[in-house]
């Protein structure tokens, strides 16, 4: 059983920056591609950005650039550092962990665990 928990959410003005942590309760952490997904209200389920075991990296065309994700395999943690945030960034981001060795996965059908979300608000 995979247990995350995410964290650092928050209301920021637009420009302003956020660090969101997931950290994950499972053995053989490195094993796993991690991922944040966010949804806006009345919208699907969205990939902002992938870490695969190997710590390859896939972003959003909405938020390259401006945010960067990376994982901590010995507090198994993954991160989402976002900068230059806009309204349109406003939404409830969450956690999502597949046990993986393979490409980059990035439909939230392919992801197996999920953490309970973590509100971001950007106001302008």
């Amino acid at each position: 059983q995979v247990h995350l928990v995410e964290s650092g959410g928050g209301v920021v003005p637009a420009g302003g920056s956020l660090r969101l942590s997931c950290a994950a309760s499972v053995s053989y952490f490195s094993l796993y591609a991690m991922a944040w997904f966010r949804q806006a209200p009345g919208k699907d389920r969205e990939v902002v950005a992938v870490i695969t075991y190997s710590t390859v990296t896939t972003y959003a065309d909405s938020v390259r650039g401006r945010f960067t994700i990376t994982r901590d395999n010995v507090k198994d943690t993954v991160y989402l550092q976002m900068n230059s945030l806009k309204p349109d960034d406003t939404a409830v981001y969450l956690c999502a962990a597949v046990r993986s060795l393979g490409t980059t996965r990035t439909d939230p059908n392919e992801y197996d665990y999920w953490g309970q979300g973590t509100q971001v608000t950007v106001f302008s």
